[in-house]
């Protein structure tokens, strides 16, 4: 096969590789990223609803992402709240006026 008589086929195997090798490059962070959505929404939330005192209408907004969450809880008694999207589920959990809100670990 001559290079010159096929470009684009030429243009998309080098694309190919070099997305290839960036993927592999950054496979520990592309692996992390499902759980920043759900661990980010559950904090965030927690603290405007808990710390800052904001009513949930506005907390819901204040944390809404270009990537839907599956579900966000919101557990007034327990002042808990468990965000899941991307198949990962976090929760955070306010603990007072000096610590505020902690990510939860999850079993």
């Amino acid at each position: 096969m001559n290079p010159s008589r096929h470009p684009w086929l030429s243009l998309a195997l080098v694309f190919s590789v070099a997305a290839a090798l960036f993927v592999w490059q950054e496979r520990t962070q592309l692996v992390a990223f499902p759980d920043i959505l759900s661990a980010y929404s559950a904090k965030e939330y927690c603290s405007c609803r808990y710390v800052m005192e904001q009513p949930e209408a506005y907390c819901r907004s204040y944390v809404k992402q270009y990537l839907p969450l599956g579900s966000l809880l919101d557990d007034p008694a327990q002042r808990r709240v468990t965000a899941s999207g991307l198949g990962r589920r976090n929760s955070a959990q306010w603990l007072g006026l000096r610590q505020g809100c902690r990510l939860l670990s999850e079993p």
